[in-house]
């Protein structure tokens, strides 16, 4: 896992997904403007946050497989054409395994 920096995450970003760096980047514009706005670290800590999550769900090949079940649970929810509930525990489970793998508290974060 990279460490909790923009720089090691981008480069994780970059070696894991590489489509992703222009979403990454886009984000940290947005995240750098809101933190200004707001004159509080917070937009940084949760883009940090979100985007060490992304690393450890597509970090593994084993587990590119995770990555590909999540993206296919959103799209499951976002068509809502039957019941979300086990869907939305499946995300949260992936959500939380990331989050444990990144050395996030459950806590901590959006």
């Amino acid at each position: 896992m990279p460490e909790l920096t923009v720089a090691a995450i981008r480069y994780a970003v970059a070696r894991i997904t590489p489509s992703r760096i222009p979403a990454f980047d886009e984000h940290l514009t947005e995240a750098a403007t809101n933190a200004q706005q707001a004159q509080s670290l917070a937009p940084l800590g949760t883009f940090i946050h979100v985007w060490v999550i992304n690393v450890a769900i597509a970090r593994h090949p084993a587990c590119g497989a995770r990555g590909a079940r999540f993206h296919a649970l959103e799209a499951l929810i976002d068509a809502g054409t039957e019941d979300s509930t086990d869907a939305l525990l499946e995300i949260q489970q992936i959500l939380q395994a990331a989050k444990a793998e990144a050395g996030l508290s459950s806590g901590s974060g959006p």
